[in-house]
């Protein structure tokens, strides 16, 4: 392999210029607000975790994972996500604090990929966790927070797609029961949108037409509230009926929270199976055609931290609305150019302190003589790649 040149940067990774940190930051900001006003408070984890602790608990593969050493040889990770350093912290730092517990975080998190996928390897991610309550209100509330805060950050059309992972766990145990590998094929076809090959997974089981009819079904289990009578039809299995009542609760929530306009259940919709452990969802914006948040139920993450808890949030995959939404504009004020000569230097120093103290920018520029003045705002606002340099001139001279 090649030496990188001076210029080069790994695979995965970019630099953000002005403008770009300007958007970014406005949707930072805006949306952690939007959190703060629902009750959810800010908590900030190391960018760096051990491998045996956090490492294992993440719902991230093993091979996408960065790993390092320390120099006691301890393998440790670069976070992959925020939710398994936020358990680990609310079965430690936070153990003593009564449940349920509102966190809200901004942070970037790292995952190893193929260099030729075009995918990233660092990117930000903001987001809530809900500690502590398993009700239908807290799963309507997190899904609620994702509608506000994809408001917040400018995304002005999209549509949040809800499922649950009972559901099709009770439906695959009622059907294929003790077929592991089968459910898991079926399963993975799902979580891939891979309908063909979903079908064709069922086109070689030797099933019953009406087991067919059942497991072809949940492909038409996508729209509104009416999904979920549909659902208790399909499916007699305890568990299936107790995941679709639930999730007609969260519906019910929803339609008082006054967001069901924005959400649609998708059964077909399951996350990651491994990690989830109820409803699910996925959040995609008109202008892109791949999720701008996702989020779900975990249950079962916070006991491997030894403080077993119900657990539910989602996170804005904030590049992608940086990236490919151009609802919220980012038009930051320009600075005042404050010119002045030796003799008025003192006294250009006080004005530009006076105007900072006022939430103002300043730049200084010393000019030598008249010839070195910038007398018009349009000889000052000099385009270039980070847009215009200044906007109003102020002039301290003698001469």
């Amino acid at each position: 392999m090649s030496k990188p040149k001076g210029f080069e940067k790994p695979a995965g990774v970019r630099d953000y210029l002005p403008f770009a940190v300007d958007k970014l930051r406005a949707i930072e900001r805006r949306v952690l607000d939007c959190m703060a006003g629902w009750g959810y408070r800010q908590i900030m984890t190391p960018t760096m975790e051990y491998y045996d602790t956090v490492g294992v608990a993440s719902s991230t593969s093993d091979q996408k994972l960065f790993k390092l050493l320390n120099n006691r040889g301890t393998t440790m990770v670069l976070r992959s996500d925020m939710t398994a350093p936020i358990a680990r912290v609310v079965s430690s730092l936070l153990k003593e604090e009564p449940l349920p517990l509102r966190l809200s975080y901004h942070a970037n998190v790292f995952r190893a990929i193929e260099e030729e996928a075009g995918r990233e390897a660092e990117f930000f991610q903001t987001g809530v966790e809900l500690v502590g309550d398993d009700s239908p209100d807290a799963d309507a509330e997190v899904i609620a927070l994702a509608v506000a805060s994809l408001q917040a950050a400018g995304v002005k059309s999209f549509k949040i797609a809800v499922g649950h992972v009972g559901f099709l766990n009770g439906l695959l145990e009622d059907v294929v029961p003790g077929r592991e590998d089968i459910q898991e094929a079926l399963k993975d076809g799902l979580l891939h949108r891979d309908y063909v090959g979903y079908r064709e997974t069922l086109a070689e089981l030797s099933l019953s037409p009406q087991q067919r009819d059942e497991l072809e079904g949940i492909l038409r289990l996508r729209g509104g509230k009416e999904i979920c009578g549909q659902a208790l039809e399909l499916s007699g299995n305890p568990l299936a009926q107790t995941s679709i009542r639930h999730l007609c609760q969260v519906w019910e929530a929803l339609e008082d929270f006054g967001v069901a306009e924005h959400v649609m259940i998708d059964l077909t919709m399951i996350g990651d199976f491994s990690y989830y452990t109820g409803m699910t969802f996925e959040g995609y914006a008109a202008e892109l055609g791949f999720p701008v948040c996702s989020g779900g139920r975990y249950d079962n993450l916070l006991q491997q931290f030894g403080r077993p808890a119900p657990a539910t949030g989602f996170s804005l995959k904030t590049n992608r609305i940086l990236d490919g939404v151009g609802g919220l504009a980012s038009e930051p004020e320009l600075p005042v150019l404050l010119q002045y000569d030796a003799p008025n230097r003192k006294r250009a120093f006080t004005e530009a302190e006076r105007l900072r103290g006022e939430g103002r920018s300043v730049l200084m520029r010393r000019a030598e003589g008249p010839e070195d003045l910038l007398s018009a705002p349009e000889s000052a606002r000099k385009a270039g790649p980070l847009g215009a340099s200044y906007g109003d001139i102020l002039t301290f001279i003698s001469f």
